[in-house]
């Protein structure tokens, strides 16, 4: 076989680092290309033509939904395996041998019994899917699934660690959220408090009318922000309601603040 080019996407840096180092692994002599984001995978898919991809679903600017999409609109697209944290974007479309699905963590057997796919198939030219075969696919991923069955009610709960006790704190008590190395701080009016569950993945579970995302690191609870600030710099600051620190509002979440 000659050599094959594949790309990986994904916005988190020590992802895309644990998937390459696994995939070569899985399959010696794989040339790796990186991307950090949708937009720029697809502006690589364009340049480097790879013959796989590992796409991320969830990504800022263009999703791996909305990628595979455009590459399945092409001619002769590269052979697409998605990769999620989120079991819900499981489904039964991806028994279809030009796609494949790996939930994170990958472990590497499961990686590996993809790759054994990928090379049995790459010496042949690549399946098309009928439109009505890729719009079923689409919104069996979440493009187009009813609004109930795609946005589960928010979390209420959180079991979170504090010193050697386990605590169950009710998401109303909780004033800001902050990411902290592999966990994630969670504030509360009587302390802090860490759980495992990453910053990014807590936000899908949170009511977005009440907890607003300021920064990459920091979502905070709309009921305790007294109001923002403006530093000499520039730069936007989040007072709370009866706290002394304050929060830095990131400029790709300023908007949240536009109207106040």
């Amino acid at each position: 076989m000659d050599r094959c080019l594949a790309l990986i996407a994904d916005d988190e840096p020590h992802l895309l680092d644990y998937l390459a180092t696994q995939l070569l692994e899985a399959w010696p002599g794989l040339d790796i290309v990186r991307a950090p984001n949708g937009i720029e995978a697809l502006r690589l898919i364009d340049e480097l033509a790879p013959q796989v991809v590992f796409l991320d679903i969830q990504m800022p600017g263009l999703t791996g939904i909305d990628l595979a999409a455009r590459l399945c609109a092409g001619g002769n697209p590269p052979r697409v395996v998605f990769t999620t944290a989120h079991e819900h974007y499981a489904a039964q479309a991806f028994e279809h041998e030009a796609f494949d699905y790996l939930l994170k963590p990958i472990r590497q057997e499961r990686l590996a019994r993809t790759v054994e796919r990928l090379r049995a198939t790459l010496s042949a030219p690549m399946p098309a899917l009928p439109a009505d075969a890729l719009q079923a696919l689409l919104r069996q991923l979440g493009a187009g699934v009813p609004a109930a069955a795609a946005t589960p009610a928010p979390l209420q709960w959180i079991r979170a660690a504090s010193g050697q006790e386990t605590r169950l704190i009710a998401v109303e008590e909780v004033i800001y959220f902050q990411s902290n190395d592999k966990y994630t701080s969670v504030f509360l009016p009587d302390g802090e408090s860490l759980i495992r569950t990453p910053l990014r993945q807590l936000k899908e579970q949170l009511d977005p009318q009440q907890f607003w995302q300021i920064h990459r690191g920091v979502i905070v609870a709309a009921r305790h922000v007294a109001g923002t600030r403006t530093d000499f710099r520039g730069r936007l600051h989040v007072k709370l309601k009866g706290r002394d620190e304050q929060l830095v509002v990131s400029r790709n979440y300023m908007d949240v603040f536009r109207q106040m």
